[in-house]
């Protein structure tokens, strides 16, 4: 039986610190970054019928992915400063060749601080 590899996952949040998160094979990307309590709203809880996921993929990263569908270009349509490099983190997968993956947190996908 062979050994599985670690995962790791880093993560820029919005005040540019990154964090070193280990993700499990088959987890997304969102998943992981919310249960390690970083700053991401989430709201659909990976349903890929909101936006509130939007990360930057680092560019060596990007053509690693898999593409994004019809469905996850349509709700990057109604995110905040959307770049070539934007997906939605509920739609990345995480498996070993995905180890060592960059993103970066954008602008609007913290959570509300306000009641």
């Amino acid at each position: 039986m062979s050994e599985q590899k670690q995962i790791i996952l880093h993560v820029t949040d919005q005040q540019g610190k990154v964090h070193e998160l280990i993700a499990l094979d088959g987890w997304r990307a969102m998943e992981v970054i919310r249960d390690y309590g970083l700053p991401v709203k989430a709201e659909c809880g990976g349903a890929c019928s909101c936006a509130t996921c939007h990360v930057y993929v680092d560019d060596d990263w990007a053509d690693k992915l898999i593409a994004p569908d019809e469905d996850e270009e349509d709700m990057l349509d109604e995110a905040f400063e959307v770049q070539e490099n934007s997906r939605l983190s509920c739609q990345i997968l995480m498996s070993e060749d995905l180890s060592g993956l960059r993103l970066k947190l954008a602008p609007g996908s913290e959570p509300d601080t306000t009641d």
